[in-house]
C-alpha cells in the first residue's frame, strides 16, 4: 500500500511538473509574409525542431500575403511580431505615427526577389515593359519598393500590380492577368530550369538595395514594453534557429519536407540566394539610401532625424554593419 501510495504521488509530482512547464511557456503571435521562402523560415523550422520550446516560447504563426499586410497586423495588435517587412514601408509608417518598432534585421540585399515573364513573352528584359504591367506582393512591401525603384531607375512608364504571394503572382502571370511576375525562392526556381519562365529582372539591378536592410522584424509599442523579455528569447531562439539552419543536413531536409521541394534544391536556395550574414539579425545597412529612396518613391515625407532612427529601431542587442 505504501509503495502504491508513493507511486501515486510520484505522478501527481510529474504531472503538476508538466502543468507548471506548460505554464511557464509564453505564446508570442507572429505573422510572416510569403509562407516557404527560406528566409521566413526559421519561426516555423525552429518551432518544429524545439529550438522556441527551449526558450520558452510557443508561436501562433500566421501566414500573410506581403510585408504590407503584414505590417497592418501588428499596428493593430492582431499580432505581436511580424517577421520580412519592407523597411522603407515601416518608416513610412512610423513618420505617420504609428506605433510600430524594429527589433531586427530580416534580410539585408534584396538578390533573393526576382522578376519574370512566361518564356513565350514579347518582353525580353525589363526595359521592354513599357505600357505593361508589374507585379509586387502588397502596398509597403520592399517588392513594393523595388519595382517603383526599377521604374524610376529604368525611366520605364509601367504599371505596378499587387498581386499578393509567389504563388498566387505565378498563375496570374502564367494566365496573363499581369505582363511580369515577381517570385523569391524556391519558387519559380524549377519553372526556370524548366525553361517555362525567363528572368528579366532582380532585386540586385537597383544599385541602392544590393548592401541595403531592405526588410526588418517589426513589433508594436505595447508589445515592445508589454513583452520585452519575450521578446528577447524569440530573438535568441531565431538566431539560433539561423545557425542550425546553416549547419545542418537536419534543417535542410526538414525545410525541403515542409515545403516539398527536393533537399538538392533546398541547399541550392540556401547557397545561391541566401548568404547567411544577410539574415543576421543585428545588421542595419544603408539607411540613408534606404530613406532617400522612400523620399524619391513618395513613400517618406522627409528624412528622419538621428533622434527618430534611434526610436524607431529598437533592436535589442545593438545594431551593427
Amino acid at each position: 500500500m505504501l509503495k502504491q501510495l508513493g507511486t501515486a504521488a510520484l505522478a501527481i509530482a510529474m504531472m503538476a511538473a508538466g502543468t507548471l512547464a506548460a505554464k511557464a511557456e509564453d505564446t508570442l503571435k507572429i505573422a510572416i509574409g510569403h509562407r516557404g521562402n527560406w528566409e521566413n523560415s526559421p519561426c516555423e523550422l525552429g518551432q518544429e525542431a524545439g529550438i522556441f520550446k527551449k526558450h520558452g516560447l510557443k508561436l501562433d504563426i500566421m501566414y500573410t500575403q506581403g510585408g504590407g499586410e503584414t505590417m497592418q497586423a501588428v499596428i493593430s495588435g492582431s499580432v505581436d511580431i511580424g517577421v520580412g517587412v519592407g523597411t522603407q514601408g515601416v518608416m513610412g509608417a512610423f513618420a505617420k505615427g504609428a506605433p510600430v518598432r524594429a527589433i531586427a534585421n530580416s534580410t539585408t540585399g534584396a538578390h533573393d526577389l526576382y522578376w519574370y515573364v512566361p518564356a513565350n513573352s514579347p518582353i525580353k528584359s525589363i526595359k521592354d515593359a513599357n505600357g505593361k504591367t508589374i507585379a509586387y506582393s502588397s502596398s509597403g512591401s520592399s517588392t513594393n519598393v523595388t519595382v517603383l525603384a526599377l521604374i524610376k531607375e529604368l525611366g520605364i512608364d509601367a504599371k505596378p500590380v499587387a498581386t499578393g504571394s509567389p504563388s498566387s503572382t505565378f498563375t496570374q502571370a502564367m494566365t496573363g492577368q499581369v505582363d511580369v511576375g515577381w517570385s523569391s525562392p524556391p519558387f519559380g526556381v524549377k519553372a526556370l530550369d524548366e525553361g517555362k519562365i525567363r528572368v528579366v529582372a532582380r532585386g540586385s539591378d537597383v544599385p541602392t538595395q544590393r548592401n541595403q536592410t531592405v526588410r526588418v522584424m517589426i513589433t508594436n509599442v505595447p508589445t515592445l514594453k508589454g513583452k520585452d523579455d519575450q521578446i528577447k528569447r524569440f530573438l535568441q531562439a531565431y538566431s539560433e534557429t539561423l545557425d542550425w539552419m546553416y549547419s545542418s543536413d537536419d534543417a535542410l531536409n526538414a525545410y525541403a519536407k515542409w515545403v516539398k521541394i527536393t533537399p538538392a534544391l533546398a541547399k541550392r536556395v540556401r547557397e545561391e540566394f541566401y548568404p547567411k550574414d544577410n539574415l543576421r539579425l543585428n545588421r542595419l545597412d544603408d539607411m540613408d539610401d534606404a530613406m532617400k529612396d522612400a523620399v524619391d518613391l513618395k513613400m517618406l515625407p522627409k528624412p528622419l532625424t538621428q533622434a527618430q532612427l534611434d526610436q524607431l529601431f529598437q533592436y535589442p542587442f545593438g545594431a551593427k554593419k
